[in-house]
């Protein structure tokens, strides 16, 4: 799902296309967003040209990500093989390890994947980039900006809340909503 904003107020959502075209429909107004909603990142489309034209480019936008290509690794066991920095005492530990480096970061994930309270504090952390993404968008300017943030970092949610209550209403409510998801 995706939402539209325009600047200070909500004007649609739904699937992409139908946010592009209520988007379109306001390209006379500064200020148009549109937010994908399981990241709230700014998605960015090409709403030139008719409307007509707006929804065939929507239509051909790739529904999935693409394959990657299969790479060096292990690709049937699903192995992908990607770049790590660490510092030289981290690979000297690593190092010692049994198994080496590469089966001691796949437990430590499998570990880190499995603890309770560190997919607490991923989910936090998600949501707390979710709400910092949409008030960076629209709430930069607003009083109360900084603020804000400060409290949706300390995870104190009705100080973030009195930190938006003179914003547009419409930006203060979703904002808050994705605050409350940080607790």
């Amino acid at each position: 799902m995706y939402i539209v904003f325009c600047p200070s107020h909500r004007i649609a959502r739904g699937s992409l296309k139908e946010a592009a075209l209520a988007a379109h429909a306001h390209l006379h107004e500064p200020g148009v967003v549109i937010f994908d909603e399981t990241s709230f990142s700014v998605v960015d489309v090409d709403l030139s040209g008719s409307a007509d034209e707006v929804a065939r480019r929507i239509d051909s936008y790739p529904q999935t990500a693409p394959t990657p290509t299969r790479g060096r690794g292990r690709p049937k066991l699903g192995v992908v093989g990607r770049e790590v920095t660490l510092l030289p005492r981290h690979w000297d530990w690593l190092a010692q390890q049994p198994g080496g480096a590469s089966v001691t970061l796949r437990k430590l994930v499998s570990a880190a994947r499995k603890d309770p309270a560190r997919q607490r504090e991923f989910a936090r952390h998600q949501a707390q980039q979710r709400a910092y993404r949409f008030c960076q968008a629209l709430a930069g300017d607003l009083p109360g900006y900084e603020e804000a943030l400060r409290y949706l970092y300390a995870g104190d949610v009705s100080g973030f809340a009195s930190q938006t209550k003179d914003w547009p209403r419409d930006i203060a409510e979703v904002a808050n909503t994705l605050a409350q998801a940080c607790v």
